[in-house]
């Protein structure tokens, strides 16, 4: 059959929501994003003429370009439906190529949303190849590639093999890196705050604060003493309307700063799961850095407002958007009904859908109205007074929908943390007053949301460059995201009640870290590195000009190969003259000193796991000793007190059941060894300090997890397991793995039925390297060899069980 229309989108989910949409003479296929790229060598582009680039289909590409070749031959019209930015522009011109398509009978079409109204609307409006917005994107591609293979090349020579750099990932790397040494750096200093507490009888309270801290313990004692038997009076009372207006809706950077306050979401799990809701239709497209909405969709916006919460909660905006550019889309992040607060999908679909139902009706509605009240406390020995503060929200306006950055429940408690009626000139009666120390708080380290937030500030990337900028530097070992046990202090408390002062040390735990960005040893030294030799690559301002060049060739008004070639002359002749400077080692090893007990050196070095320290030379007839740093600890400012304390490494926690165990740390973190066996410790486990009643308890946890886990072995053949998993029961043979066949019941099975299994399922395909020819694997084959030896293996006696020892023996 001869299909009339042939529609092509990026992904399988969007080609399956738009087909409904569509009548019977469309077919809607999908590309499965790019077809063709630059291949992986240096190549690809051709710098003596222009900077042409070389494209080629990608090996994984090909039997579906065919197919799409077939399939565009037989239709009369060929629709170009890829996504609304440079990105979804440039994947259109290629299949454009690829498919070697007619440009007579080829149509492209654009839309924000996927809906009928607007897919018929795209229909009805084809336009041709908007080819400023693919020399847009492949002036990025381009330049970033030259970036890549010439900086990399010179961090293998320079630092260390297998190093990358890129343009505006380094930038990213960059900012956590200062954003660290600035951590390091800070002085933290304490002050005093004074709070104080009053009886209004009734059991309600009043709390007041004194405006100034004091920074001298002697100051704040002082203070105290001079209240003992002073008589405090409702001086004042204030109260002035103000008014807090709602946010605007979501652009793609808010909406992963907003995903991950409160819902807990990375940025690439946030723009994954929006993608998602783009493609069922839920909501408008997710890449953008515009705070526009459309007059239809505020006109939508105010009905259903006035249906669910009444005409007094519409009132209708419009948002400038900030950002200079604002190319990816003409809209921001919306539903595409309104209609609709609730979703049913993925549950964490459906909480990011209802996060942006909320932005985008809140955006809409009216202002809140808070009446701020400011009770001021005289002391009758002092000059100076205490303030107590509370807002009362008099009309809720949009918050009955949306409160911003911050979590719902906290919300409604200070909703209800309310000042009472109070008498002016009443005497208070104090409960007590109270002065705390307090400290200083360094800058925090970024989130991945956070950091988004800066790269956009500083006008570094787009939209569509956000996720996977922050996924790269992950992936590349320049940035880990962790969470990490905060530290005990002690802090001073005096608290004046019944006319008496008491003075209390006190402990607390400050710099607990959750899901923060802290910097490797190696993004440290290629930080530096680079700033070093090639400044203008990661400078901030640079790289945001660069941004707004790419701009101006979407726009019609630069030359994309201008703008390459005006970058790349200067950025060559850099990489020319730093690849003539010798190596030096100063940047990755430090003399720290000498051991206090052996007189040898002991240095800090960076090798091919990370960064170590060293005792002893490596050419000296004793072998030198080695370990590994803490999380935490960098190669730039480790101490030699530190680096000794590291060597306590592996440590001895006695014997159990007649076997040694040892805590140590290695490649993939610390771990306990007993019995020739590893045990992971838990993260709140410290190597350095565990005790063996605990490394036993580990122990013990994993043989019994092990065990849970299995659910039947065969004595004469130890290789052929049934386990239990993580998504059910499974066959287990060796290395390879098999999925029990429907109404298999896995404790019944047999050792003949776990071959047939493993044979009758299909061969896999096993990825190699781009240009090779893909290999497939055969347990096939081993399953053969398997059936062969249990035929001719005898049969095995049952071992026998032993009861297992609690007992510990601590040296």
């Amino acid at each position: 059959m001869t299909e009339t229309n042939l529609v092509i989108v990026e992904s399988p989910a969007k080609a399956k929501t738009i087909e409904k949409y569509l009548g019977k003479d469309f077919k809607v296929v999908s590309s499965m994003g790019h077809v063709r790229d630059l291949p992986k060598d240096d190549k690809a582009i051709d710098i003596e003429h222009g900077f042409k680039p070389k494209y080629e289909i990608t090996s994984d590409k090909r039997d579906l370009v065919k197919r799409l070749k077939e399939q565009s031959t037989q239709a009369s019209t060929v629709w170009l439906a890829t996504d609304a930015d440079r990105e979804g522009e440039a994947i259109s011109w290629h299949l454009l190529a690829a498919l070697h398509l007619d440009e007579a009978k080829t149509k492209r079409i654009v839309f924000r949303e996927i809906t009928k109204k607007a897919i018929q609307e795209a229909i009805m409006h084809p336009r041709s190849i908007d080819y400023c917005l693919v020399n847009a994107q492949q002036a990025r591609r381009i330049l970033d590639r030259l970036v890549g293979f010439e900086l990399s090349p010179v961090l293998w020579r320079k630092v260390k093999s297998g190093l990358s750099a890129g343009r505006v990932q380094s930038a990213a790397v960059r900012l956590v890196v200062e954003r660290e040494r600035e951590i390091d750096g800070f002085n933290s200093k304490s002050s005093f705050k004074i709070s104080a507490r009053f009886d209004l009888g009734n059991g309600k309270v009043l709390k007041a604060d004194l405006p100034k801290n004091f920074e001298k313990e002697e100051d704040a004692r002082n203070f105290l003493e001079k209240c003992v038997n002073a008589i405090f009076k409702l001086a004042n009372i204030e109260k002035k309307m103000e008014k807090q207006n709602p946010s605007a809706p979501f652009t793609t950077s808010t909406l992963q700063q907003e995903a991950s306050r409160k819902l807990g979401f990375s940025v690439a799990q946030t723009m994954q799961l929006a993608q998602k809701l783009y493609e069922a239709g839920h909501i408008s497209y997710m890449r953008t850095d515009s705070t526009n909405l459309s007059e239809e969709a505020i006109q939508k916006a105010a009905e259903q407002i006035e249906s669910a919460y009444g005409k007094k909660y519409m009132h209708s905006r419009r948002y400038e958007t900030k950002s200079a550019s604002a190319q990816e889309a003409h809209e921001a992040i919306r539903p595409t009904d309104f209609s609709i607060s609730e979703i049913r999908s993925q549950r964490n679909e459906e909480r990011l859908y209802s996060l942006i139902w909320k932005r985008a009706i809140a955006s809409q509605m009216e202002s809140a109205e808070i009446e701020k009240t400011i009770a001021t406390i005289s002391i009758s020995t002092l000059p100076q007074n205490l303030i107590a503060t509370a807002d009362v929200i008099k009309f809720d306006g949009f918050l009955k929908v949306y409160f911003e950055s911050k979590d719902e429940d906290e919300d409604d408690e200070k909703k209800n943390n309310l000042i009472p009626a109070l008498e002016l000139g009443k005497i208070l009666d104090l409960i007590d007053m109270s002065a705390t120390q307090k400290f200083t708080q360094s800058p925090p380290r970024y989130t991945e949301a956070a950091l988004v937030k800066k790269l956009e500030e500083l006008g570094i990337g787009r939209p569509s460059t956000y996720a996977p900028t922050i996924s790269t530097i992950q992936k590349r070992d320049y940035v880990l995201k962790e969470s990490r046990p905060g530290k005990e202090r002690n802090f001073i408390e005096m608290i004046l009640r019944n006319s008496k002062i008491k003075e209390e040390i006190k402990s607390q735990t400050f710099g607990t870290e959750k899901n923060k960005l802290f910097p490797t040893n190696m993004a440290m030294i290629v930080n530096d590195f680079l700033i070093q030799n090639f400044p203008d690559v990661i400078d901030y301002s640079f790289t945001a000009n660069v941004e707004k060049e790419f701009d101006e060739i979407a726009a019609g008004n630069k030359l994309w190969e201008k703008v390459i070639a005006d970058f790349y002359g200067d950025f060559h002749k850099n990489v020319e003259r730093t690849s003539a400077v010798p190596k030096s080692t100063k940047d990755v090893t430090r003399n720290l000193g000498a051991d206090p007990k052996t007189g040898l050196n002991i240095y800090a070095k960076l090798g091919r796991y990370g960064a170590y320290v060293q005792i002893g030379e490596s050419n000296e007839d004793e072998k030198p000793k080695f370990a590994s740093l803490k999380k935490g600890q960098f190669l730039e400012n480790i101490s030699l007190e530190e680096a000794i304390e590291l060597f306590k490494m592996p440590r001895d926690l006695g014997e159990y059941e007649g076997y040694k165990m040892t805590v140590a740390i290695g490649r993939f973190g610390p771990y306990i060894s007993h019995h020739s066996k590893f045990y992971s410790l838990g993260k709140e486990d410290d190597p350095y300090s565990i005790l063996p009643d605990r490394a036993v308890e580990l122990i013990n946890n994993k043989i019994k997890t092990d065990a849970d886990k299995l659910i039947k072995t065969f004595e004469n053949m130890p290789e052929v397991k049934v386990l239990n998993g993580r998504w059910g029961p499974y066959l287990a043979i060796g290395r390879s793995n098999y999925k029990l066949p429907k109404g298999a019941k896995p404790e019944e099975l047999t050792l003949d039925d776990c071959i047939k299994i493993a044979d009758s399922q299909p061969e896999k395909k096993k990825p190699e390297p781009a240009g090779k020819k893909v290999t497939t694997v055969s347990p096939k084959k081993d399953v053969a060899k398997l059936s062969t030896t249990i035929k001719k293996a005898p049969a095995k006696k049952a071992a026998a069980t032993t009861k297992r020892k609690t007992t510990v023996k601590k040296k």
